[in-house]
């Protein structure tokens, strides 16, 4: 059993044709049925079943499949952190999440290559879910997000946490109104552009129907940090109303979520693609949507952004990289960010990631 005739199995299970896999790995079709019944012989069993159009992987061959795509995953996310390690690249290749560059990430940047003139830093717009693959890639060396991570290979910090504000159309009658409870923005419709949802292990599962009090409704298994799952669900489209939550029903959505730990379900939601497109749809008065207060210079002239009094309605902003692969210039950005931090006033307690010096 070789790397060849895994790869050769993996490309013919992916595209269940053998034409097609040819294609893909550029070997002929005689090459990849050769590997396959190398294979199949090796392990004495038979993987995919040759006659059925599309091909049908065997019980033992989704089994065999499931398995070894992972290993291989592994062996190249090695290879690449290998040769990493052996050559490390000297440009500094940075992952963000849009909200962040609204923030202070231009700030750090400039303070960055001012105390380091020969840096070469390459930024790269990618969500916090696509940044674990880009990371694991080498795509990128080091990501700013908005979500925690379960990884093996990925180690991460946090930040700080920035408070939510709400945006609201400037001709809304709450457009004046300085403190704002989530209660109060209730009968509007909520504009949702998050593309990562929070696992259900994290998550409020019932809607109370308690407002008197501002503090929020926490599950007993609640993590301090949402962590970043690959969400696959329909989106609703702009005519959707939001449907009556069940008890037991988890809302993952991160904004949902929020007002749910404060016992509040708004009566309709708009799901849209990003975060640009929500505020548009807030400009244009087609409802309300809540940010972090770093967006509260986006399109002014036709959005009022006002603050939430709950001190817990905020979001993190983490920094990813790999456990065993930290690139020589992450040192020099932590600290360009907590420089950055200390200019401003943000309240930050210093971390450093786990293979620095």
């Amino acid at each position: 059993m070789d790397l060849k005739q895994l790869k050769a199995f993996i490309a013919i299970a992916d595209l269940r044709s053998f034409s097609a896999a040819a294609t893909q790995t550029g070997l002929s079709q005689p090459s990849l049925s050769r590997l396959l019944k190398q294979l199949e012989t090796e392990m004495g069993v038979v993987l995919i079943d040759r006659y059925h159009r599309p091909l049908h992987l065997t019980d033992a061959g989704a089994f065999f499949y499931e398995k070894i795509s992972a290993v291989l995953t592994e062996i190249e996310t090695v290879t690449s952190m290998t040769q990493r390690l052996s050559m490390p690249s000297s440009t500094l290749n940075i992952g963000f999440v849009p909200s962040v560059l609204y923030g202070l990430l231009p700030d750090i940047i400039a303070t960055l290559k001012q105390s380091n003139p020969d840096i070469d830093v390459n930024l790269k717009d990618i969500s916090s879910y696509q940044q674990i693959d880009a990371l694991k890639s080498g795509e990128i060396d080091i990501g700013f997000g908005r979500f925690a991570h379960q990884d093996p290979w990925i180690q991460q910090i946090l930040l700080r946490h920035e408070r939510y504000v709400v945006a609201l159309p400037k001709a809304h009658p709450l457009a004046q109104v300085r403190a704002q409870r989530l209660i109060d923005l209730a009968n509007n419709r909520l504009i949702l552009y998050h593309q990562t949802h929070l696992p259900i292990a994290t998550t409020v599962s019932k809607v109370s129907t308690d407002f008197s009090s501002s503090k929020p409704k926490l599950p007993a298994s609640s993590a301090s940090s949402p962590i970043d799952t690959d969400f696959a669900a329909q989106q609703r489209t702009s005519s959707d109303a939001q449907a009556p939550l069940g008890q037991n029903e988890p809302i993952t959505e991160p904004l949902l979520h929020l007002f749910a730990q404060y016992g509040v379900s708004p009566f309709m939601t708009t799901t849209v693609s990003d975060l640009q497109v929500a505020l548009g749809l807030v400009a244009a008065g087609e409802g309300i949507t809540l940010v972090p207060a770093s967006l509260s210079t986006v399109r002014t002239e036709q959005i009022s952004y006002q603050r939430l009094i709950h001190e817990n309605a905020t979001s993190p902003i983490y920094l990813h990289t790999l456990k065993d692969c930290v690139h020589p210039s992450i040192p020099d950005l932590l600290t360009a960010t907590y420089q950055v931090y200390e200019q401003r006033g943000i309240t930050y307690r210093p971390q450093k990631f786990a293979s620095m010096s």
